[in-house]
Parts: C-alpha cells; sequence; structure tokens
C-alpha cells in the first residue's frame, strides 16, 4: 500500500474509535500518525526495507502503529478495523455531516432515537425528542433542525476561503461601528487559513454585550437566529454560513482569541503543556491549578498567553497541532513568507487562449501590484477547448513580449520584465503537446494535467513524472488536479513526484486559484522538506486574478514554507540562476 492509502486507513480508524467513545490518546495517536504517513515523502516500503531503520524511529509511531503499518504493506487487513465497521452503523457519518454534531452527540443521538437515516433526525426534531436527551435541549434541538436543511442541501458545502473572506470582511466591517464593541476581530478556520471554511467566528471586546449583539441582528446579511445567551449569539448568514459572535471582556480577550482560533489538536496540546507547569487555559485566561481564585495570570493578548507557558507567539496559519509547539518551545519556528516577498508571478493567461485580458493589460495589474517579473503561460495546443496555441501562434506572442520589454525598458530600468513562458499539456500517450525545439527557446515552462484524468495511478504517476525530467519545463502546475467541493484529485503518487522533483530540481506549483489550492498544506510542507521549491502561481484569467495570490500565500504559510523555499521569491537573477541549475541536472 501507498503512504497515501495507510495514512487513510488511520483516519478512517480515528473516526470509528471516536464515534465509539474509544481512549482519546489512541484517537489522537491516530490522527497524528494519519498525518505523518501523509507527509512523509520517502516511501514507507523504502524504509522497512533499511536494514539499519524503524517504523519506530518516526515521531509518534509506536510497536503497535508500526506492527500495523507492517500488516498494510504486506496486503494484509486489519481485523480491529474490519471490526469496527461492522459496530458503527453508516447513518452516524450522515449525521457527522451536520454543523455541530460531532461523533459523541452522533452516537447518543444514533442510539437513543434509532436513527437510521438524516431524515429520521429531523423528523425527532420537529417532534421535540431530541430536546429530551441529556446534554441536548430546546434551542440545540431547533440549531440541529436548522443544520440539517443546510446539510441535505447540496449547494450548502463548505465555503471556499476567499468566499468566506469577504463575508469576514463585511461583517467586521459592520461589528466595528458599534460603538459599545472596542475591538472586532475574526478567528476560527477563517484565521488559521483552511482552505474551506465550515463557519464564522467572531470576537468583540465590550462591557455591554446585549447592544453588540443587537448590533450584530442589525446587519443587513443577518439571517434567522440560531441562538442567542448571554455573550453569544449565533445566526445564518450570507451562503447559509453559521456564524458565531462571541462577547467578551478585554481581560480575556487575547485567551479568548487565542481559543477560539486554534484547532482541536493545537489546544488541547497547549493545555497539556500548560498543566505540566501547573496551570490551565481556557477562553477566559490562564490561571494556576492549585489557586485559581487568584485570578487570571495572562489573557489580554495572545502574546501572554503563550508566553505564559514559555511559548513565542505562534502564527494562527501553524495552529493545527502539527508540532508547531515543539518548534516554538525549541525555538525553530520559521519565517513565515508574506505576499511582500513574492517578487513575481509565474502563471497566467491572456486574450490569446482563454484569459479576459490582453498582454498588455496583464502587464500594467502586474506593475500596479508591484511585481517585478511575471511569465505569460497561454495554454499550448491540445487545450483546444482555450483555443491553445500551435508553434507559429506562440513564436508570434513571444515577439510580442520581446517588444513589450524594448518599451519597457525604453527609459531605464524597466518598472517590469515579462517572460516567455507557456502552459503545456501532458499528453495522455505521454510527451508534451508542443515540440522540443520551441520549448528550448522558452524562458519558462508550465508543465499541467488537463486530459486523461482518470487514468490509473501508475499512468498519472509517470506521465508527471516524464514532465518532471523533462529538460525544458520549470514547473509542474496544479501537480494534483483537483477542484475543491468540485472534483477530488487525480491518482496519483506524490511521493514518486515530489521525489523526482527534487532530483531534478523541477519546481512544483501552489496553485493560488480558491477553487485548487494545490499544492495542499500538507504535500508543499512534504516538498519543502524533500529540498523541492514551490512557487506560489496565481493562474489569472484576468487582471483582477492577479489578487489571489494572496490565498496562495495563505497556503504557503500553513505549510510553514519560508521566503527561501517560494523560487518567485528569488530577484529575476535569482531565478534565472535556480531555472540554469535545472537545465544542468
Amino acid at each position: 500500500m501507498t503512504n497515501a492509502e495507510i495514512a487513510s486507513l488511520f483516519d478512517h480508524v480515528a473516526d470509528l474509535l471516536e464515534y465509539q467513545g474509544g481512549n482519546v490518546f489512541r484517537v489522537r495517536a491516530y490522527r497524528n500518525a494519519a498525518r505523518l504517513v501523509k507527509g512523509t515523502v520517502e516511501p514507507l516500503a523504502a524504509i522497512r526495507g533499511a536494514s539499519d531503520r524503524s517504523f519506530t524511529d518516526l515521531d509518534g509511531i509506536g510497536k503497535d502503529l508500526a506492527t500495523k503499518i507492517e500488516t498494510l504493506l504486506d496486503g494484509g487487513r486489519l481485523p480491529m478495523l474490519e471490526q469496527l465497521e461492522q459496530e458503527v452503523p453508516q447513518v452516524a457519518f450522515d449525521l457527522m455531516r451536520v454543523p455541530g454534531l460531532g461523533p459523541k452527540k452522533v452516537k447518543l443521538l444514533v442510539d437513543a432515537l434509532r436513527l437510521t437515516s438524516l431524515d429520521d433526525l429531523g423528523e425527532a426534531c420537529r417532534a421535540g425528542r431530541v430536546r429530551e436527551l441529556q446534554g441536548f435541549g430546546e434551542k440545540t434541538e431547533a440549531t440541529i433542525l436548522a443544520n440539517l436543511a443546510f446539510a441535505q442541501n447540496p449547494e450548502h458545502n463548505r465555503l471556499l476561503w476567499d468566499e468566506a473572506d469577504a463575508i469576514v470582511r463585511q461583517l467586521v466591517e459592520w461589528m466595528r461601528g458599534c460603538p459599545a464593541a472596542l475591538r472586532v476581530e475574526a478567528a476560527g478556520s477563517w484565521r488559521r487559513g483552511r482552505e474551506t471554511v465550515g463557519d464564522i467566528d467572531i470576537l468583540a471586546e465590550s462591557s455591554q454585550p446585549a447592544a453588540v449583539m443587537d448590533h450584530l441582528l442589525a446587519w443587513e446579511s443577518a439571517g434567522d437566529l440560531l441562538l442567542r445567551g448571554d455573550t453569544k449569539t449565533s445566526i445564518r448568514g450570507p451562503q447559509g454560513v453559521q456564524i458565531d459572535l462571541r462577547v467578551v471582556e478585554a481581560a480575556s480577550f487575547g485567551s479568548a482569541w487565542q481559543y477560539f482560533t486554534g484547532s482541536k489538536e493545537h489546544n488541547v496540546r497547549l493545555r497539556s503543556r500548560a498543566r505540566d507547569r501547573g496551570l490551565t487555559i481556557n477562553e477566559y485566561g490562564v490561571t494556576r491549578l492549585d489557586a485559581p481564585e487568584a485570578g487570571s495570570l495572562a489573557g489580554r493578548t495572545e502574546a501572554e498567553v503563550y508566553e505564559a507557558v514559555g511559548l513565542p507567539w505562534i502564527p494562527p496559519e501553524l495552529r493545527e497541532g502539527r508540532g508547531e509547539i515543539e518548534q516554538a518551545a525549541a525555538g525553530k519556528l520559521p519565517t513565515l513568507v508574506t505576499i511582500a516577498d513574492i517578487r513575481g508571478d509565474l502563471h497566467m493567461h491572456t486574450t490569446a487562449t482563454d484569459g479576459e485580458a490582453t498582454l498588455a493589460e496583464m502587464a500594467t495589474a502586474a506593475i500596479e501590484r508591484g511585481l517585478s517579473y511575471i511569465a505569460i503561460t497561454d495554454h499550448g495546443k491540445r487545450v483546444t477547448m482555450a483555443h491553445g496555441l500551435d508553434e507559429k501562434r506562440l513564436r508570434r506572442q513571444w515577439q510580442t513580449i520581446d517588444r513589450l520589454n524594448e518599451s519597457l525598458a525604453a527609459g531605464g530600468k524597466p518598472p517590469l520584465v515579462v517572460l516567455k513562458g507557456i502552459e503545456v499539456d501532458m499528453l495522455e500517450k505521454g510527451g508534451l503537446d508542443l515540440p522540443d525545439d520551441v520549448l528550448a527557446e522558452a524562458d519558462w515552462v508550465v508543465a499541467s494535467l488537463h486530459y486523461g484524468q482518470k487514468q490509473d495511478r501508475q499512468r498519472i504517476t509517470a506521465r508527471i513524472v516524464e514532465a518532471i525530467e523533462h529538460p525544458a519545463v520549470s514547473c509542474i502546475g496544479h501537480p494534483t488536479g483537483r477542484l475543491l467541493n468540485r472534483r477530488p484529485a487525480y491518482d496519483v503518487d506524490m511521493q514518486q513526484v515530489i521525489a523526482a522533483a527534487a532530483a531534478t530540481g523541477t519546481f512544483l506549483e501552489i496553485n493560488a486559484n480558491p477553487w485548487r489550492l494545490d499544492l495542499d498544506d500538507t504535500l508543499a510542507a512534504a516538498a519543502a522538506r524533500a529540498g523541492v521549491k514551490l512557487v506560489i502561481s496565481t493562474d489569472a484569467h484576468s487582471t483582477g486574478g492577479l489578487d489571489v495570490m494572496r490565498c496562495g500565500i495563505l497556503q504557503a504559510r500553513r505549510a510553514g514554507l519560508e521566503p527561501n523555499d517560494v523560487a518567485n521569491t528569488q530577484t529575476l537573477a535569482g531565478l534565472r540562476k535556480l531555472l540554469a541549475k535545472q537545465r544542468s541536472a
């Protein structure tokens, strides 16, 4: 089995164990093992084949998990997994799609109400049977019923990050107009930069919570009221997203912001570190375990909270429980890449193929955004639906680029250099869709896979590796082909792809298009650890499309990437040196 398949199985085991109320440390062990295996570039089979190595050398893999990996690599099945699958009903997985219903609540609902479908849950809510269960109530029942319709509507999937961002910006601006709110900030998965967002968390600092919550309800985009308490209000917002507003005092704002930003795993590890120091951390502040009556030791700022347990402030994008607390304790947190570090954009289209702006318009827009170089990468001829360029049309475009560069340099140092590029297609039977002699003339070549995405794993992997090894190819575009909420990644061995890129010096793309964000954060981190340079590109098809660079930056930050990990943070001279190394590899 591949690393990805083993990781998927471990995640599946964790889901089943959590539903059954299994030991929390056991559940966490499988979650951590899944993340570790997915992010391991080297095939686990290769580790097993080395006489001086063991799976237990990997952080978080003990003897039991090591034995299970051995079994899976040998093509065996896990009796424990088969038993769990028999014990957990399919309806449990359906119910877990309902916002706010975790495995424990789902099990209680399934067992107590004998549910067999989401429709059964809706009928139970409407009949008032859910509120009778311990730990629920009338408000919870109403919330479940409201969220049930949302979960069953295929149009109401998780929002893309930039969709959520548009709502967050509008909402925060509105809430900051409330006289009773001294400070308003967003938290949750939006702040961590997750590629999709399930709900939106807003914090407000105020001593007048009722006035702040009234202001939220007066927002023109406010939908149904789902919940109102003393300091918390939940509403349905634009596109059906749930918005949770919490109002806190100044003394607790930092601790609440930290608590409602960090992932569950991050916060669990942070609280564990606090307990080791005789402290407890929650949304209200940091207190001593042996003297809680003494009051909060820290909580006004996030930095205070982390400092109380001997850590520097940790960037929100890293707060996923992937080793960032250990990095912080060791003084090894990465200096994350920022949009200010980006000097060039190396994937964009014009009206020559399927873009909406001309070459000159794209260049002008790039100058306005402070870029020093761009690559024009219209489609090659295989992409007929986009009127892809053949050899003659491509060379004609490059001549136009030469003239544009001469014009830009007429007054001295040019504000922008335009590279002669192309996005070639990896053909289904192998090879690229333009001749080698043409590609050799290019400054920059992105190779992408647009057709034959349902081919088997071996064939797709071979096509990508062949492109990586082509001497003219600079970068692999959107390497897994996924479209968030629309299309899964094609079946590809990314460990093999990353290894090939590391061997040749070929770059891998983080495509900043919000529907793609491909590579994902885990694979981007794995590539960087393997020594592969990443390129963050917009794949813009319009001048406005250049602005999605910020989405790619967030993805890179979640991967822990520093400026030196990203090729287009280099000057043009630095980029050309990297390209020269590629072609001599």
